[in-house]
């Protein structure tokens, strides 16, 4: 069976008091509606930056209850099928994102979809790469905006966050309470203009309870590379993070000693930016897959 939530269920926070849209088994497949991140409210180019309401910013879709789902569990999204709306859009100004300090005046840019491009200018297609921007379950015992990162997940803005990708979260409160929402019809790593393509759309995703496995989360596996996602204060203390969780994961799951871990991950992996323009930023530590598997890593749901 396949359970749908319209775009008009939507928090702004990830919290242990939302009260779950649905609930559902595990094993479920569950298609989330979004809007884009601004609540779908930017429609034109011409629209003044204050008529915005900017307390409709960065809303997730849900939160599902996801039945069997236990504190300590890790939530396994495995992300399918994302549509997208035919036109996103993209927003620069004073004291967003890196250019902040620079930019004068606010910017608004409509972005059309077709041809598997995202047209930044008329003659300028950018090729499609459909992401999740903020996708999390509920941390425990806190209230923690949609637009921040952190060890529940929420707004990490990785691009690999796709269709393909499993996306390991820590389960935090019965149910897990997963949400997720603004999609990205592209993105840059790092997001440095404070916003990539934002779109809305719809994410199929199927929902699998992992029992027994103290993996750091969150934790995303595709075909070809496992990676550790962190987010901190400072860029530095995110990659440091990262780096670590990486290792503490082959120390559990490739009985590696530390230094082994250390010379393995100096030589072979690569940590990359997710994004420096959110409240908290966030990096990952990528490793390829088959190294890991060499040494005994096994995944499956």
């Amino acid at each position: 069976m396949k359970y749908e939530i319209s775009k008009s269920d939507i928090v702004y926070a990830l919290c242990s008091e939302n009260e779950p849209v649905l609930r559902v088994p595990d094993h479920s497949t569950v298609v989330f509606h979004t809007c884009d991140c601004f609540e779908d409210q930017i429609q034109s180019e011409n629209i003044d930056f204050g008529e915005l309401d900017w307390e409709r910013i960065n809303p997730a879709t849900g939160p599902v209850y996801v039945e069997n789902a236990e504190p300590g569990d890790l939530l396994v999204v495995h992300i399918g099928k994302m549509e997208l709306a035919s036109q996103g859009v993209m927003t620069i100004g004073p004291n967003l994102g890196v250019f902040g300090d620079e930019l004068k005046e606010n910017a608004i840019r409509m972005v059309p979809i077709r041809d598997d491009k995202a047209w930044i200018t008329n003659d300028l297609g950018i090729p499609l790469n459909p992401m999740i921007g903020v996708i999390g379950t509920a941390p425990q015992g806190v209230s923690i905006s949609c637009g921040t990162p952190g060890s529940h997940g929420g707004n990490m803005d990785c691009q690999h966050i796709t269709t393909g990708a499993y996306l390991l979260l820590p389960v935090y409160v019965p149910g897990a309470l997963l949400a997720l929402g603004d999609l990205h019809a592209a993105m840059g790593d790092g997001e440095v203009g404070v916003s990539g393509v934002e779109i809305a759309g719809s994410v199929t995703v199927q929902v699998h309870v992992l029992k027994g496995k103290a993996w750091p989360a969150p934790l995303l596996i595709n075909d070809k590379t496992v990676m550790t996602i962190a987010s901190a204060e400072d860029l530095d203390e995110a990659s440091e993070l990262a780096v670590k969780h990486m290792a503490r994961l082959l120390e559990q799951e490739c009985q590696m000693t530390t230094p082994e871990a250390v010379f393995l991950l100096s030589a072979a992996a690569n940590l990359h930016v997710c994004q420096v323009v959110d409240p908290k930023k966030t990096a990952r530590m990528e490793l390829p897959r088959f190294i890991m598997e060499q040494r005994g890593f096994a995944f499956k749901v």
